[in-house]
């Protein structure tokens, strides 16, 4: 298999990225996988800290739009890659060396759960999605030994049937059914985010985010490196952007009633004005005749829809092939983005330090981050690259990226 050389300066990066951040020791890692993880953070730290949107004109505040929904879909597809890495990239592991690779697997959601749990017991609440990753780890475990062109049909598959899926058994889980089941949750008890929530109802409901990370493993089975790849994938990848933003936009021209939902406010620009119900809580369904329904038919991040499962990964696969061809063929960048790749080897720690950092500083997050200066955004940003730059001049990995390895040497023992 091809594979990008190390950029000049750094010390080489640990093999096998595991998001976020992990690393093994069976490949060299892409460059441009980390590059694309790198702009993950980014987005997420634009979500969590940034200005909402609608403040901010021009490319900045399309940018911040684009972030929103996105930004967590790039992490939740790269998440899928970097499963293949551990479990084999062209080429499923199998007998003791494929056990092993479970096992490591099994750890890392266990760890991560834990990790996103007692995240979400402090201010950042329900946009942790580390807990998230756990779930998706361990649901995504009887699927490592498939094909690419089995792993993009089952995506394929999710992003129709997941959301219909979702619509339907919201309706069910409502009322007194989901006040029983969250009365009997233990993780309830604990923070925001209970079983419910991971599965169905939450920010990153496994029900449809594993049409990410599905197709993300799809991506890890293939050379990322070989050109005809890299057309197919761009091609792909602009399809599946115009199918899912471009089909729901026509939709709204033809029908009044969803034209008139989609112009409510969304997001954090809808609960900074209190004209609409927070994100969280319109992205699960429907609600007796609100019209909330329409959100099948919209592309909006966080519905749930088709439209946005199918434009996410457009997006995602658009900025994975094109960070690895950016490093492939101008191999000059490599030093000069050196520092923003450094991010992306350990986005665990960073994605992590951004909620610790910002409680320190009692900077809000989320819902909350609507009137914050874009200045907070890019000390954020600039401190993550510049504390990943120095940091990789002296350690493989990052702080947690380490314990996180020390914690899956016991997969060794694995027979």
């Amino acid at each position: 298999m091809s594979q990008i050389e190390p950029a000049p300066g750094p010390p080489a990066p640990p093999p096998e990225a595991v998001v976020p951040g992990e690393s093994g020791s069976a490949t060299v890692r892409l460059l441009g996988v980390d590059l694309a993880r790198a702009l993950a953070v980014f987005g997420m730290y634009a979500v969590h800290l940034g200005p909402a949107p609608t403040s901010v004109s021009g490319v900045g505040g399309w940018l911040l739009a684009l972030a929103e929904g996105r930004a967590s879909a790039l992490f939740a597809t790269l998440a899928g890659f970097s499963l293949m890495l551990i479990a084999g990239r062209t080429e499923p592991k199998t007998g003791w060396s494929g056990r092993q690779a479970r096992a490591r697997i099994v750890i890392r959601a266990v760890v991560l759960f834990a990790l996103g749990t007692a995240l979400a017991m402090t201010d950042a609440g329900t946009v942790v999605i580390l807990a998230y990753y756990g779930v998706y780890f361990l649901l995504a475990l009887p699927l490592l030994r498939l094909s690419a062109k089995t792993l993009a049909m089952i995506a394929a598959g999710l992003a129709v049937v997941a959301p219909l899926a979702k619509f339907a058994l919201t309706a069910l889980a409502t009322g007194p059914v989901e006040d029983a089941l969250k009365a009997h949750d233990p993780l309830k008890r604990l923070n925001d985010v209970g079983v419910l929530d991971l599965l169905l109802t939450g920010l990153y409901p496994a029900i449809t985010w594993m049409t990410f990370v599905v197709a993300g493993m799809s991506l890890g089975r293939l050379d990322l490196l070989s050109r005809a790849v890299q057309r197919r994938l761009a091609a792909a990848g602009a399809v599946l952007v115009t199918v899912g933003y471009g089909l729901s936009w026509l939709l709204t021209r033809f029908f009044a009633d969803l034209r008139d939902f989609a112009e409510q406010p969304w997001g954090r620009a809808a609960e900074k004005t209190g004209s609409a119900e927070p994100l969280a809580e319109m992205s699960i369904g429907p609600k007796g005749a609100d019209g909330s329904g329409w959100l099948l038919l919209m592309a909006r991040p966080h519905s749930s829809s088709t439209f946005d499962l199918l434009g996410s990964v457009g997006i995602a696969i658009l900025v994975l092939v094109g960070a690895t061809v950016l490093l492939a063929r101008r191999s000059w960048l490599r030093r000069i983005l050196a520092p923003v790749i450094a991010v992306g080897t350990m986005s665990l720690t960073l994605y992590v330090g951004h909620f610790l950092v910002s409680g320190l500083l009692t900077i809000p997050l989320g819902k909350n981050a609507g009137d914050s200066s874009a200045a907070v955004l890019a000390w954020f940003i600039v401190g993550a690259a510049v504390f990943a730059w120095l940091w990789s001049r002296f350690f493989r990995r990052g702080p947690l990226e380490y314990l996180l390895h020390l914690a899956t040497r016991a997969a060794r023992f694995v027979r």
